[in-house]
């Protein structure tokens, strides 16, 4: 086993029972959920992003798209425009 530094932290009651059942369903010890988590945190420090590249060329997409400068593929008209012919045709 790899040499270990003793650190202590406060948590909540509710993560102490959760950390506890969790402990106890897997067989581990609390610590190594704990470790797990930090490594976890450490390596996806985004939560749900896996690859923050790929976020971030996502998010300056979306930018681009909230800017009205851009329109998708072969599109000529906006939605607000569909939404306005549609009111139209049907007289709403």
């Amino acid at each position: 086993m790899a040499q270990m530094i003793r650190k202590q932290v406060y948590i909540e009651p509710r993560q102490e029972a959760t950390l506890k059942r969790q402990a106890k369903r897997l067989g581990i010890t609390e610590a190594e959920i704990i470790r797990k988590a930090i490594d976890s945190q450490l390596t996806h420090p985004v939560p749900g992003v896996r690859n923050l590249t790929a976020w971030e060329r996502e998010k300056e997409f979306i930018a681009e798209r909230m800017s009205g400068k851009r329109l998708p593929r072969g599109r000529k008209f906006r939605r607000e425009e569909a939404y306005q012919e549609r009111l139209e045709r049907y007289g709403r």
